[in-house]
């Protein structure tokens, strides 16, 4: 362009950025390799693997690398799904046919503001393509070539968006439709290096400001530092005696007490000090073991308690259980309908299992008490003898109930998964084999398809033969045709001139061998024929030759009318012994001499 303030050069492009937009700022901290972050510390990307991006500080990815994860640009909002008709001041936009492709582009450059436009008309101005580009946005320069092509640079990017809905377009200057005035725009993303400098300033500046936010971050949530430890006095030591001996206080003066013994604060005139602090932290122990017998001895309370409970919660779990069993028997069984009966089935099957799981908890309850008790009895083996036996009994009989439970179960679920199994593989038979016979129909039905279509073609094809054969006979029909009027004209016109010359009409109409049109017809063909065959031919080969023309000719006939015409065809006798021939020959040019 000869305008220099529309030169595309890298000082007169002014950068500017919007802060707010959370894209820009996840697309910076992808590059960089940092976990996006937001404005309120909030991190954009939740899923973000710092591990697969870069380290900071180190300059951003070069954005010509192929595969950068750059997508095509969506069609923008406020443009319309289905393209109309631009009208401008001085060309008219036509759309594309909506039915065809949308037009190949190349990958989007990274911060792209530019735009090559094709396609132009040759006499298309500077001056009509800023009035059709700049309904997309503020154009910065246009650098027209001689080739019937431009670049346009666009002060933002999602402008280039808006450029590229006109590619496909056909546009006419005015009303004129002289080539050299259309032309069918091709749009596409261009590489500039001024695009790419400024996406470059952008990404910097945004890691330099997420580095900054993340310092604050850290800074932020770091843990306070402990408070400084007094020095050792007189005065602060007996402060501390006293924080020893309060329960509340406890823990930040045993910490006090560990650093200034760590310190080295411990020396013969102190040492008394630092005893009786000693022993204050350990009178403390007593009060310690006296919190945990206490909180112990809640703890057994609550587990008798919970043992009550869960074994009350049991014995209904084996009510309902009952209940159940007793519904799936057969004379209750048969009045339920189908729905009803897996409802129950169903229920029953969750109701064994919450009971087992909450059977197994009261046994491991129990096996830990008799653990315990196993302990004391080792202590006192002679007292607690007869108990051990009475607790064996029952233990042998409580796991005799238990296995044999365990073993309906196992039953139970074992003709389950064995009818499913039936079910399932019969659903899967009779699916297998719709499949196949729908298949073989398929294949059947093609098969036939095929069969009927290759029949089709070849009779299409002995159409077309006898399509021409017939053309041709009507070719060769029409002209001997022609060739007989010409001989008959030619044949009259003798014939008149002799009947003048020799005698009247009347006499030559008695005395004539021809009484017919049609014998005359015949006549000129026959002499025709046996003229192009100057070594005469069989009465047979003459009439298969005229049967072709008029199958109700017949031989008699032919004979008859050449016989009778001895000036005009003439019978010879060729060959010897059993293959001798009759031939008729022409000589109507040797009886014109002797008529």
């Amino acid at each position: 362009s000869t305008d220099g303030g529309r030169n595309l050069s890298l000082d007169s492009i002014p950068m500017g950025l919007p802060m707010s937009d959370p894209t820009a700022w996840a697309t910076a901290m992808n590059n960089l390799g940092m976990a996006p972050m937001g404005m309120t510390g909030q991190p954009l990307l939740p899923d973000f693997d710092s591990a697969l991006g870069m380290m900071t500080g180190i300059p951003p990815i070069n954005p010509m690398m192929p595969g950068l994860g750059i997508v095509p640009p969506p069609i923008p909002p406020d443009m319309p799904a289905v393209k109309e008709i631009i009208h401008c001041k001085s060309c008219t936009l036509f759309p594309p046919n909506p039915h065809l492709p949308p037009p190949a582009t190349r990958e989007r450059p990274p911060g792209c503001k530019t735009v090559f436009v094709g396609g132009l008309p040759e006499n298309g101005t500077e001056q009509i393509i800023m009035e059709v580009f700049e309904q997309c946005g503020e154009v910065i320069a246009i650098r027209k070539s001689k080739k019937n092509f431009c670049h346009i640079r666009f002060a933002e990017e999602f402008m280039v968006d808006k450029a590229l809905y006109l590619s496909g377009y056909r546009i006419r200057l005015g009303s004129s439709t002289d080539k050299k005035d259309t032309g069918r725009l091709h749009v596409d993303f261009a590489q500039a290096r001024d695009d790419l400098y400024e996406w470059e300033c952008r990404q910097r500046m945004l890691a330099r400001e997420e580095r900054h936010r993340r310092r604050l971050a850290e800074e932020r949530f770091r843990p306070p530092s402990p408070p400084p430890v007094v020095h050792y006095s007189d005065h602060e030591c007996s402060v501390v005696a006293e924080k020893l001996k309060d329960d509340t206080k406890f823990s930040e003066a045993i910490q006090t007490l560990l650093t200034w013994i760590e310190r080295g604060e411990v020396n013969r005139r102190t040492a008394n000090n630092f005893y009786s602090m000693i022993q204050s932290a350990n009178s403390h122990i007593r009060r310690l073991v006296n919190e945990k017998a206490a909180h112990e001895k809640e703890m057994e309370e609550a587990k008798e308690k919970f043992k009550l409970a869960l074994s009350g919660i049991l014995v209904q779990f084996e009510q309902i259980v009952a209940v159940y069993h007793s519904a799936s028997k057969q004379k209750a069984w048969d009045h339920f309908t189908k729905a009803q009966r897996k409802n129950i089935s169903v229920w029953c099957k969750q109701a064994e299992e919450i009971r087992n799981i909450h059977n197994d908890e009261l046994m491991g309850i129990r096996r830990e008490e008799e653990m315990e008790m196993s302990d004391e009895e080792i202590e006192d083996p002679s007292e607690m003898k007869e108990t051990e036996e009475s607790a064996l009994v029952s233990q042998v009989e409580a796991l005799k109930e238990e296995n044999d439970s365990l073993r309906w179960q196992l039953d139970a679920y074992r003709n389950e998964v064995e009818l499913l199994k039936q079910e399932q593989g019969k659903a899967t038979r009779d699916e297998d084999t719709t499949k196949e016979q729908q298949m073989k129909l398929l294949q059947q039905a093609l098969q036939g398809m095929q069969k009927h279509l290759l029949k089709v073609q070849e009779e299409y094809k002995k159409r077309e033969a006898e399509l021409e054969k017939v053309k041709e006979d009507k070719l060769k029909v029409e002209t001997l045709l022609e060739n007989l009027r010409e001989q008959e004209s030619s044949t009259s016109r003798v014939c008149a001139c002799s009947q003048e010359k020799e005698c009247p009409v009347e006499k030559t109409l008695s005395n004539s061998p021809v009484k017919s049109e049609r014998e005359v017809l015949l006549v000129g063909i026959i002499s025709t024929f046996l003229h192009v065959h100057p070594f005469g031919a069989s009465i047979e080969y003459i009439c298969s030759y005229l049967q072709r023309l008029d199958s109700k000719i017949c031989t008699a006939e032919v004979e008859v009318l050449m016989t009778r015409l001895q000036n005009t065809f003439r019978q010879e006798l060729s060959g010897v012994g059993a293959s001798l021939e009759k031939r008729w020959k022409f000589c109507g040019f040797d009886g014109l001499k002797m008529t």
